[in-house]
């Protein structure tokens, strides 16, 4: 059996299946974009698919502090537009 990778979310910081979360990439020329094939090169960080744990990471500047950066707004509406595109389960 194939063991199933997990990633630890920037907002909750509960751990859960990479599959799961969506990923932000920081790239070599220190562009942040949100990265929903996950396979895209260069530092990534992982979020739940909530609005409560976006909220979590923006109040404590989770994605500036892990990519030792200044993160431009455009992003968090980036990940609130991915997160509000996802269907939610019953």
């Amino acid at each position: 059996m194939k063991k199933v990778p997990e990633r630890t979310c920037i907002g909750c910081g509960n751990t859960r299946p990479k599959n799961e979360l969506i990923r932000i990439v920081r790239d070599n020329e220190n562009n942040v974009f949100v990265d929903l094939t996950g396979k895209k090169n260069g530092r990534g960080a992982y979020i739940c698919q909530s609005e409560d744990c976006l909220k979590k990471a923006i109040k404590s500047n989770r994605l500036a502090k892990m990519f030792e950066i200044d993160i431009n707004q455009k992003i968090y509406e980036d990940l609130r537009d991915v997160i509000a595109s996802i269907p939610e389960e019953n």
